[in-house]
Protein backbone atom coordinates (compact mmCIF):
# COMPACT_ATOMS: atom_id res chain seq x y z
CA UNK A 1 0.00 0.00 0.00
CA UNK A 2 1.25 3.62 -0.85
CA UNK A 3 2.11 6.15 1.53
CA UNK A 4 -1.21 7.95 -0.62
CA UNK A 5 -3.26 5.32 -0.07
CA UNK A 6 -2.12 4.84 3.47
CA UNK A 7 -2.70 8.69 4.73
CA UNK A 8 -5.68 9.10 2.23
CA UNK A 9 -7.78 6.28 3.85
CA UNK A 10 -6.62 7.35 7.15
CA UNK A 11 -7.98 10.75 6.65
CA UNK A 12 -11.17 9.82 4.41
CA UNK A 13 -9.93 11.77 1.46
CA UNK A 14 -8.74 8.09 -1.07
CA UNK A 15 -11.07 6.66 -2.85
CA UNK A 16 -11.04 4.14 -5.72
CA UNK A 17 -14.10 4.37 -8.37
CA UNK A 18 -15.38 0.97 -6.47
CA UNK A 19 -15.30 2.63 -3.27
CA UNK A 20 -16.83 5.59 -3.99
CA UNK A 21 -19.93 3.74 -6.05
CA UNK A 22 -20.82 1.28 -3.51
CA UNK A 23 -20.59 3.66 -0.25
CA UNK A 24 -23.81 5.36 0.94
CA UNK A 25 -23.43 8.83 1.70
CA UNK A 26 -26.06 10.57 3.81
CA UNK A 27 -28.11 13.62 2.15
CA UNK A 28 -27.32 17.43 2.55
CA UNK A 29 -28.48 19.02 5.16
CA UNK A 30 -30.62 21.82 4.41
CA UNK A 31 -30.76 25.18 6.51
CA UNK A 32 -33.96 26.45 4.16
CA UNK A 33 -34.74 23.73 1.68
CA UNK A 34 -34.10 24.32 -1.79
CA UNK A 35 -32.91 27.40 -0.73
CA UNK A 36 -29.91 26.83 1.45
CA UNK A 37 -28.01 24.02 1.99
CA UNK A 38 -24.97 22.84 4.32
CA UNK A 39 -21.30 24.32 3.07
CA UNK A 40 -20.24 27.72 2.59
CA UNK A 41 -22.99 29.94 1.12
CA UNK A 42 -21.91 33.70 0.06
CA UNK A 43 -24.59 35.83 -0.23
CA UNK A 44 -24.18 39.40 -2.14
CA UNK A 45 -26.34 42.42 -2.97
CA UNK A 46 -25.81 45.97 -2.88
CA UNK A 47 -25.58 48.38 0.27
CA UNK A 48 -28.73 49.17 1.94
CA UNK A 49 -30.70 46.30 -0.36
CA UNK A 50 -32.01 44.83 2.77
CA UNK A 51 -29.17 41.48 3.12
CA UNK A 52 -29.17 41.87 6.80
CA UNK A 53 -32.80 42.10 7.59
CA UNK A 54 -33.18 38.95 4.91
CA UNK A 55 -30.06 37.10 6.93
CA UNK A 56 -32.14 38.14 10.51
CA UNK A 57 -35.18 36.83 9.40
CA UNK A 58 -33.97 33.63 8.05
CA UNK A 59 -32.48 33.36 11.45
CA UNK A 60 -35.70 33.60 12.82
CA UNK A 61 -37.22 31.30 11.09
CA UNK A 62 -34.59 28.54 11.59
CA UNK A 63 -34.01 28.97 15.61
CA UNK A 64 -38.21 29.05 15.78
CA UNK A 65 -38.60 26.18 13.38
CA UNK A 66 -41.11 28.08 11.92
CA UNK A 67 -41.32 29.23 8.03
CA UNK A 68 -38.66 30.88 5.90
CA UNK A 69 -39.52 33.45 3.31
CA UNK A 70 -43.27 33.34 4.42
CA UNK A 71 -43.30 30.25 2.40
CA UNK A 72 -40.63 27.52 3.15
CA UNK A 73 -40.83 25.12 6.75
CA UNK A 74 -37.49 24.93 8.15
CA UNK A 75 -36.65 22.67 10.65
CA UNK A 76 -35.71 24.07 14.17
CA UNK A 77 -32.29 24.17 15.17
CA UNK A 78 -29.18 26.77 16.70
CA UNK A 79 -28.17 29.60 14.98
CA UNK A 80 -25.41 32.14 15.43
CA UNK A 81 -25.76 35.70 13.67
CA UNK A 82 -22.50 37.49 13.73
CA UNK A 83 -23.90 41.18 12.86
CA UNK A 84 -20.51 43.10 12.70
CA UNK A 85 -22.11 46.31 11.19
CA UNK A 86 -24.70 46.82 13.83
CA UNK A 87 -25.21 47.91 17.32
CA UNK A 88 -26.93 45.75 20.19
CA UNK A 89 -29.44 48.95 20.52
CA UNK A 90 -30.33 48.62 16.58
CA UNK A 91 -30.40 45.28 16.59
CA UNK A 92 -32.83 44.87 19.22
CA UNK A 93 -35.28 47.26 17.28
CA UNK A 94 -34.81 44.86 14.30
CA UNK A 95 -35.61 42.02 16.22
CA UNK A 96 -38.59 43.54 17.35
CA UNK A 97 -39.85 44.55 14.33
CA UNK A 98 -39.58 41.21 13.06
CA UNK A 99 -40.71 39.06 15.58
CA UNK A 100 -44.02 41.49 16.04
CA UNK A 101 -45.97 39.14 18.48
CA UNK A 102 -44.55 36.04 18.02
CA UNK A 103 -42.21 34.66 21.07
CA UNK A 104 -38.28 35.18 21.10
CA UNK A 105 -36.26 32.09 20.04
CA UNK A 106 -33.88 30.95 22.97
CA UNK A 107 -31.99 29.14 19.99
CA UNK A 108 -30.79 32.53 18.36
CA UNK A 109 -27.61 33.64 19.47
CA UNK A 110 -26.61 37.09 18.57
CA UNK A 111 -22.74 38.38 18.22
CA UNK A 112 -21.52 41.81 17.21
CA UNK A 113 -17.83 41.54 16.83
CA UNK A 114 -15.42 38.48 15.98
CA UNK A 115 -11.63 38.68 15.68
CA UNK A 116 -10.27 38.25 12.10
CA UNK A 117 -8.52 35.04 10.70
CA UNK A 118 -8.13 31.48 12.09
CA UNK A 119 -9.09 33.48 15.74
CA UNK A 120 -12.53 33.77 14.30
CA UNK A 121 -12.99 30.44 13.01
CA UNK A 122 -12.01 28.77 16.20
CA UNK A 123 -14.45 31.05 18.13
CA UNK A 124 -16.97 29.81 16.03
CA UNK A 125 -15.50 26.59 16.07
CA UNK A 126 -15.90 25.84 20.02
CA UNK A 127 -19.44 27.50 19.55
CA UNK A 128 -20.61 25.08 16.94
CA UNK A 129 -19.10 21.89 19.26
CA UNK A 130 -21.16 23.49 22.21
CA UNK A 131 -24.01 23.41 19.90
CA UNK A 132 -24.31 19.98 18.22
CA UNK A 133 -28.24 21.44 16.95
CA UNK A 134 -27.10 24.01 15.05
CA UNK A 135 -28.69 24.52 11.81
CA UNK A 136 -27.27 28.13 10.58
CA UNK A 137 -24.30 30.70 10.88
CA UNK A 138 -24.48 33.84 9.55
CA UNK A 139 -21.43 36.13 9.21
CA UNK A 140 -22.25 39.69 7.93
CA UNK A 141 -20.32 41.02 6.43
CA UNK A 142 -17.49 38.94 5.46
CA UNK A 143 -14.98 41.94 5.12
CA UNK A 144 -15.00 42.16 8.90
CA UNK A 145 -13.42 38.50 9.69
CA UNK A 146 -10.97 38.45 6.73
CA UNK A 147 -7.20 39.27 7.39
CA UNK A 148 -5.01 41.06 5.77
CA UNK A 149 -3.49 39.37 2.80
CA UNK A 150 -0.19 39.73 3.68
CA UNK A 151 1.32 40.97 0.18
CA UNK A 152 -0.26 37.73 -1.15
CA UNK A 153 -2.26 38.83 -4.68
CA UNK A 154 -5.87 38.90 -4.22
CA UNK A 155 -7.48 35.58 -5.74
CA UNK A 156 -5.01 33.66 -2.89
CA UNK A 157 -6.47 35.71 -0.25
CA UNK A 158 -9.72 35.70 -0.92
CA UNK A 159 -9.72 31.86 -1.59
CA UNK A 160 -8.06 31.16 1.90
CA UNK A 161 -10.32 33.16 3.60
CA UNK A 162 -13.38 31.36 2.22
CA UNK A 163 -11.72 27.78 2.37
CA UNK A 164 -11.48 27.96 6.47
CA UNK A 165 -15.36 28.84 6.32
CA UNK A 166 -15.74 25.92 3.98
CA UNK A 167 -14.09 23.41 6.09
CA UNK A 168 -15.76 24.92 9.33
CA UNK A 169 -19.04 24.19 7.36
CA UNK A 170 -17.78 20.82 6.13
CA UNK A 171 -16.41 19.86 9.38
CA UNK A 172 -20.04 20.27 11.29
CA UNK A 173 -22.33 19.71 8.62
CA UNK A 174 -23.95 23.19 8.57
CA UNK A 175 -24.99 26.48 6.20
CA UNK A 176 -22.82 29.56 6.71
CA UNK A 177 -23.66 32.62 5.01
CA UNK A 178 -20.82 34.86 4.24
CA UNK A 179 -22.60 38.08 3.41
CA UNK A 180 -20.80 40.31 0.94
CA UNK A 181 -21.50 43.40 -1.80
CA UNK A 182 -21.68 43.31 -5.21
CA UNK A 183 -19.43 45.98 -7.23
CA UNK A 184 -20.68 49.00 -8.54
CA UNK A 185 -20.20 48.09 -12.66
CA UNK A 186 -23.56 46.31 -13.39
CA UNK A 187 -22.76 42.99 -15.69
CA UNK A 188 -25.30 42.44 -18.35
CA UNK A 189 -24.19 39.09 -19.62
CA UNK A 190 -24.08 37.33 -16.13
CA UNK A 191 -25.37 38.24 -12.81
CA UNK A 192 -22.66 36.34 -10.82
CA UNK A 193 -19.45 38.32 -12.42
CA UNK A 194 -20.65 41.43 -10.25
CA UNK A 195 -19.33 39.92 -6.87
CA UNK A 196 -16.88 42.65 -5.16
CA UNK A 197 -13.57 40.94 -5.17
CA UNK A 198 -11.49 38.41 -7.04
CA UNK A 199 -12.69 35.32 -8.54
CA UNK A 200 -11.46 33.26 -5.33
CA UNK A 201 -14.34 34.30 -2.99
CA UNK A 202 -16.75 32.57 -5.59
CA UNK A 203 -14.55 30.15 -6.60
CA UNK A 204 -14.39 28.57 -2.87
CA UNK A 205 -18.47 28.66 -1.80
CA UNK A 206 -20.54 25.86 -2.24
CA UNK A 207 -23.20 28.42 -3.39
CA UNK A 208 -23.36 31.98 -4.87
CA UNK A 209 -26.91 34.13 -3.79
CA UNK A 210 -26.83 37.65 -5.35
CA UNK A 211 -30.06 39.24 -4.57
CA UNK A 212 -30.39 42.48 -7.09
CA UNK A 213 -33.71 44.92 -6.74
CA UNK A 214 -36.36 44.71 -9.35
CA UNK A 215 -36.38 47.81 -11.46
CA UNK A 216 -38.49 50.47 -10.20
CA UNK A 217 -40.32 48.39 -7.49
CA UNK A 218 -39.83 47.44 -3.84
CA UNK A 219 -39.26 43.92 -5.03
CA UNK A 220 -35.94 42.09 -5.87
CA UNK A 221 -34.79 38.60 -7.39
CA UNK A 222 -32.60 36.14 -5.98
CA UNK A 223 -30.26 34.69 -7.89
CA UNK A 224 -29.31 31.24 -6.81
CA UNK A 225 -26.97 28.87 -8.01
CA UNK A 226 -24.24 26.27 -6.09
CA UNK A 227 -23.04 22.57 -6.11
CA UNK A 228 -26.33 21.11 -4.24
CA UNK A 229 -28.36 24.15 -5.37
CA UNK A 230 -30.72 24.04 -8.45
CA UNK A 231 -29.96 26.92 -10.47
CA UNK A 232 -32.76 29.36 -10.36
CA UNK A 233 -34.08 32.76 -9.93
CA UNK A 234 -36.57 33.65 -7.06
CA UNK A 235 -38.78 37.10 -6.89
CA UNK A 236 -39.09 38.36 -3.41
CA UNK A 237 -41.22 41.41 -2.02
CA UNK A 238 -40.12 43.54 0.79
CA UNK A 239 -42.95 44.00 3.44
CA UNK A 240 -41.99 47.30 5.02
CA UNK A 241 -44.11 47.39 7.80
CA UNK A 242 -42.20 43.81 9.43
CA UNK A 243 -39.15 44.37 6.91
CA UNK A 244 -39.23 40.47 6.15
CA UNK A 245 -38.52 39.57 2.53
CA UNK A 246 -41.36 36.91 1.26
CA UNK A 247 -40.52 34.50 -1.92
CA UNK A 248 -43.11 35.28 -4.77
CA UNK A 249 -45.45 33.55 -6.68
CA UNK A 250 -44.53 34.82 -9.73
CA UNK A 251 -41.81 34.05 -12.29
CA UNK A 252 -38.58 36.09 -11.24
CA UNK A 253 -38.77 37.52 -14.86
CA UNK A 254 -41.69 39.82 -13.63
CA UNK A 255 -40.46 40.56 -10.84
CA UNK A 256 -37.43 42.08 -12.90
CA UNK A 257 -39.72 43.61 -15.10
CA UNK A 258 -40.96 47.73 -14.90
CA UNK A 259 -43.98 49.06 -14.07
CA UNK A 260 -44.58 49.86 -17.95
CA UNK A 261 -44.16 46.13 -19.32
CA UNK A 262 -45.93 44.71 -16.05
CA UNK A 263 -49.16 46.67 -17.31
CA UNK A 264 -48.66 45.57 -20.54
CA UNK A 265 -47.84 42.59 -19.62
CA UNK A 266 -50.87 42.02 -17.92
CA UNK A 267 -52.87 43.28 -20.24
CA UNK A 268 -52.27 40.88 -23.25
CA UNK A 269 -52.13 37.65 -20.66
CA UNK A 270 -56.07 38.36 -20.50
CA UNK A 271 -56.63 40.19 -24.43
CA UNK A 272 -54.22 37.78 -26.01
CA UNK A 273 -53.47 38.67 -29.96
CA UNK A 274 -54.27 42.00 -28.89
CA UNK A 275 -52.51 45.17 -30.91
CA UNK A 276 -50.55 47.86 -29.30
CA UNK A 277 -53.55 50.61 -30.68
CA UNK A 278 -55.92 48.23 -28.39
CA UNK A 279 -52.83 47.92 -25.63
CA UNK A 280 -52.81 51.50 -25.66
CA UNK A 281 -56.36 52.44 -25.40
CA UNK A 282 -56.71 50.06 -22.74
CA UNK A 283 -53.93 51.06 -20.49
CA UNK A 284 -53.15 54.76 -21.16
CA UNK A 285 -49.79 53.84 -22.09
CA UNK A 286 -48.89 56.17 -25.14
CA UNK A 287 -48.85 54.34 -27.98
CA UNK A 288 -45.43 55.11 -29.22
CA UNK A 289 -44.13 54.02 -25.75
CA UNK A 290 -46.14 50.63 -25.92
CA UNK A 291 -44.36 50.33 -29.66
CA UNK A 292 -41.09 50.20 -28.36
CA UNK A 293 -42.10 48.09 -25.39
CA UNK A 294 -43.36 44.99 -27.07
CA UNK A 295 -40.60 45.21 -28.90
CA UNK A 296 -38.17 45.05 -26.41
CA UNK A 297 -40.27 42.33 -24.57
CA UNK A 298 -40.45 40.33 -27.80
CA UNK A 299 -36.17 40.17 -27.95
CA UNK A 300 -36.18 39.56 -24.39
CA UNK A 301 -38.00 36.72 -24.64
CA UNK A 302 -41.10 37.98 -22.65
CA UNK A 303 -43.96 38.22 -25.43
CA UNK A 304 -44.77 36.20 -28.60
CA UNK A 305 -45.68 37.52 -31.77
CA UNK A 306 -47.30 36.74 -34.82
CA UNK A 307 -45.50 39.30 -36.95
CA UNK A 308 -49.24 41.23 -37.97
CA UNK A 309 -48.53 43.13 -35.11
CA UNK A 310 -50.71 40.71 -32.74
CA UNK A 311 -48.89 40.16 -29.31
CA UNK A 312 -49.10 37.04 -27.21
CA UNK A 313 -47.74 36.24 -23.69
CA UNK A 314 -45.11 34.05 -23.56
CA UNK A 315 -46.14 30.43 -22.41
CA UNK A 316 -43.81 30.03 -18.98
CA UNK A 317 -45.14 33.72 -18.38
CA UNK A 318 -48.98 33.06 -18.88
Amino acid sequence: MTQLETIGRERGIYWTATDLMTTDFPEPRWAVPGLLCEGLNLLVGSPKLGKSWLCLGLGVAIASGGVALGKIHVEEGDVLYAALEDTPRRLQGRLRTVLGTDPVPENLTIVTALPKGQEAIDLVGEWLDAHPRARLVVIDVLRKVTPRSDGRNAYEADYDAMSALKRLADAHGIAVVAVHHTRKLVDEGDVFNEVSGSTGLTGAADAILIAKRARNTAEAVLHVTGRDVTEQEYGLAWNVETCTWTLLDEPAVITNMSNTRRTVLAWITEHKGSTPTQIAGATGIALNTVKQTVRRMVDDDQLDTTGDGHYFPRRSLS
